[in-house]
């Protein structure tokens, strides 16, 4: 496009109904894909999907100690912890590469105010991880 020239509104219609479509398949590849967390050296594993919800939580006897239940404790929110940071770190892997074209750097986000893959996903009335589809406030 000439430089100075504006989009036509079928073009942005376009660009955001493609965007859209590619939103949900990666939303769909999220909530297929697992990922692992854990703690204590493998006594404590955590299996999350990709778009966030806990779906295993395997602990090893080596772990339970009935004098000691605060370390258990510890370890659990360790493995879930580290396994929901290999979920967002997917999730923005997968929204980073639906938005990257957008011609600004970071994509969306930086373009619209949007922060993270979870807020991305509210464009086009889909839901993520970061709660129910909205669309932001406009000026």
């Amino acid at each position: 496009m000439p430089s100075g020239e504006q989009p036509s509104m079928q073009g942005l219609l376009q660009q955001a109904l493609k965007m859209q479509a590619q939103l949900t398949v990666a939303q769909d590849e999220l909530a297929a894909a697992e990922v692992e967390g854990s703690a204590g050296g493998g006594l404590v594993t955590a299996r999350m999907t990709g778009s966030g919800e806990l779906v295993g939580l395997v602990i090893d006897p080596g772990a339970v100690d009935q004098e000691d239940t605060e370390t258990l404790a510890d370890l659990v929110l360790a493995a879930v912890r580290d396994a929901s940071r290999e979920a967002r770190q997917l999730a923005a892997e997968k929204m980073g590469a639906v938005t990257a074209g957008l011609g600004a750097p970071g994509g969306l986000g930086a373009v619209s105010g949007l922060g993270g893959p979870g807020e991305l996903g509210r464009l086009g009335g889909l839901a993520t991880p970061a709660g129910p589809a909205s669309l932001p406030d406009l000026p």
